[in-house]
């Protein structure tokens, strides 16, 4: 390397002054452009930094929000699992004849609907069909469906008119139970 730097040097002062200025001149050019470069590239690393630092943020703002709603998800599916495990048992389709007894509505239908299995809990499902009664009392009904002890759920809720009496109402949904395997 020494040796380069003696033959570049020997060079040099080989030139004129003429030479020497012009070569000097052409050498700071490519220094001053070789800095510009270099400094360009540092700044356009910035900004791809500050881009990427601004989605991480994003992210774990997403990220954040994810975890808060999957916590509040989860503490639900543990109180709803607890209810199961501690609620009373008992026949489905009792349950609701003696809830629409206490709504003052009278059952048109139950019929047994097939459900999924699941490794943990036995769903049994039946759909319920009430022809020509108020809306205060379906509104009754499902309130205390919802409201007893047994873990009942209101699924697929229908709701039509009676072309003849339109103060009536033919209501049909479906209630699931759950009970622990």
């Amino acid at each position: 390397m020494k040796a380069l730097f003696a033959r570049l040097r020997a060079l040099f002062d080989n030139l004129s002054t003429r030479e020497r200025l012009l070569v000097s001149a052409v050498g700071g050019v490519a220094v001053a452009c070789l800095l510009a470069v270099v400094v360009l590239e540092l700044l356009d690393a910035g900004d791809r930094i500050d881009s990427r630092v601004a989605t991480a943020e994003q992210q774990l703002e997403v990220m954040t929000r994810l975890r808060r709603e999957f916590d509040d998800v989860n503490v639900r599916l543990h109180s709803v699992e607890e209810r199961i495990k501690t609620a009373p048992g008992g026949n489905l389709r009792t349950t609701l004849e003696s809830l629409a007894q206490q709504a003052s509505v009278k059952v048109e239908s139950m019929e047994p609907q097939a459900s999924p299995t699941h490794e943990r809990y036995r769903e049994t499902k039946v759909e319920v069909g009430l022809r020509e009664v108020t809306l205060a009392q379906a509104v009754s009904y499902l309130h205390q469906i919802e409201q007893t002890p047994q873990p009942l759920s209101v699924k697929a809720l229908r709701i039509r008119t009676r072309p003849e009496k339109p103060e009536l109402l033919d209501v049909t949904f479906t209630v699931s139970s759950f009970e622990p395997l």
